[in-house]
């Protein structure tokens, strides 16, 4: 095991994510303490397009697998990864917890043998290895472990609660093919192709700001009040599981413990209760606003601000006072 940072950096079309712009800040802290150097892997179309902006980031090696990796094919890019990994053996790899990582991450360590550390809200060197902080049991808790190889650790680090910050004079980095050789075995998986989603709002477990409504709304139609402010604010929408399940909201707005982890610097709450399953995904959020009827609704014991009201009156109000600061 050596001493350098592997950065698994997502991008999409070539542009690459905050998520990854976050990674390579906290390689760059764990680089600089262990001696080593941080090296960045990107996968997929447009990958050759983000190779400039991660150099810029820090990234003194980016790997670039573009030709063959013309879709997500977990099977080859597990084996990509594992290959760059064995080339270079870094002392830790890491990824953003995303859908790709919830898919990939689990095979990578399984071949590389890497122990594996999902969901980190911190991340630090520890002597010769590192030192990792996680929420456990629906977040009502944080576990601090050591790891100290004799393999690398691949770590998951959670969206929004690391701060992306770019070095003040980057190294000139190098570009270098990410080669993988077509192998018959990886053709087990075969993507056919993807739908986009549509709107504009940011994605979800990036957006900086997340409004969110509860069963309490009563009808998908309903709620067009969350996506009125979502819109207002710049924001992403999302939903509590009970919402989702009523059929109010699609599976991919679901914040909490089976949804999405999220970690925006404010997070709107609207007609939440706060379920321990809800608070498990978003409890991290730099500051917490909930609106609900209920005064000794649970949320309000963790949000930093609270209005006691009704929400289809409290909600549009905010959405016009919105619309008027931006006029």
């Amino acid at each position: 095991m050596g001493a350098d940072i592997l950065v698994v950096a997502e991008h999409k079309d070539g542009k690459v994510k905050k998520t990854a712009c976050e990674l390579l800040t906290v390689a760059r802290t764990l680089a600089a303490a262990r001696g080593g150097k941080v090296l960045a892997a990107v996968l997929g179309p447009g990958a050759g397009q983000a190779a400039a902006e991660l150099g810029a980031w820090g990234a003194e090696t980016v790997l670039v697998g573009e030709a063959g990796f013309e879709a997500y094919a977990s099977l080859k890019w597990t084996r990509a990864i594992c290959e760059a990994a064995a080339a270079r053996r870094p002392a830790a790899i890491l990824m953003s917890v995303s859908s790709l990582s919830r898919d990939l991450a689990g095979r990578v360590a399984a071949r590389a043998q890497a122990a594996l550390a999902s969901d980190c809200t911190a991340l630090s060197a520890e002597g010769d290895g590192f030192k990792i902080v996680r929420p456990m049991l629906a977040g009502r808790a944080l576990v601090t472990a050591v790891h100290a190889g004799p393999g690398p650790l691949l770590a998951t680090l959670r969206p929004n609660v690391f701060t992306a910050e770019k070095p003040a004079a980057p190294a000139a980095g190098t570009v270098e093919a990410l080669a993988c050789a077509d192998d018959p075995r990886d053709q087990r998986v075969v993507v056919k192709s993807f739908a986009a989603g549509g709107g504009t709002r940011p994605e979800l477990t990036e957006a900086a700001v997340v409004v969110s409504g509860g069963r309490s709304l009563g009808s998908a139609d309903a709620f067009k009040v969350i996506y009125d402010l979502a819109d207002a604010l710049g924001a992403a929408a999302g939903a509590s599981r009970a919402a989702v399940d009523a059929g109010y909201a699609p599976h991919s707005m679901q914040v909490g413990q089976t949804g999405k982890t999220v970690s925006p610097v404010l997070y709107i709450a609207c007609g939440i209760s706060g379920a321990i399953q809800h608070l498990a995904g978003m409890r991290t959020s730099k500051y917490i606003v909930a609106i609900n009827t209920d005064p000794n609704a649970p949320i309000f014991k963790l949000a930093d601000y609270g209005i006691v009201g009704d929400l289809f009156e409290v909600v549009p109000a905010l959405t016009e006072e919105v619309n008027k600061a931006k006029a």
